[in-house]
């Protein structure tokens, strides 16, 4: 698996979920305001996940690349949510990654 499309993913990973979610600490700015600082860190992620996918497409295929992607997203908010918002990682959620790993496996069998 290249290393560069999985480390490029996964910075983009980083910049998205902050223009996602980052913002759900900070409810005093008005929504219009939150919504033009996620599209600045968008713009970001987009500066990495682009070269990621042109990186990577030809060795991997687009069901591969979109699978390590979601991977590498999962990854990250899990940390997200735990550090940055403080939200408690539930038992649920690693059985939904068991079977997120199952997918894997099998996109990446054939």
């Amino acid at each position: 698996m290249p290393r560069l499309t999985v480390g490029l993913l996964l910075i983009s990973s980083i910049f998205m979920t902050f223009a996602w979610y980052g913002h759900l600490k900070y409810k005093h700015p008005p929504l219009w305001q939150a919504v033009i600082f996620s599209w600045m860190i968008a713009f970001l992620e987009y500066c990495f996940q682009v070269p990621a996918n042109r990186i990577g497409y030809g060795r991997l295929n687009a069901a591969q690349l979109k699978t390590i992607q979601e991977i590498v997203t999962l990854t990250v908010f899990s940390f997200f949510s735990v550090l940055y918002l403080k939200e408690h990682f539930r038992w649920n959620y690693l059985v939904g990654f068991f079977f997120l790993i199952l997918a894997v496996y099998f996109i990446f069998k054939g």
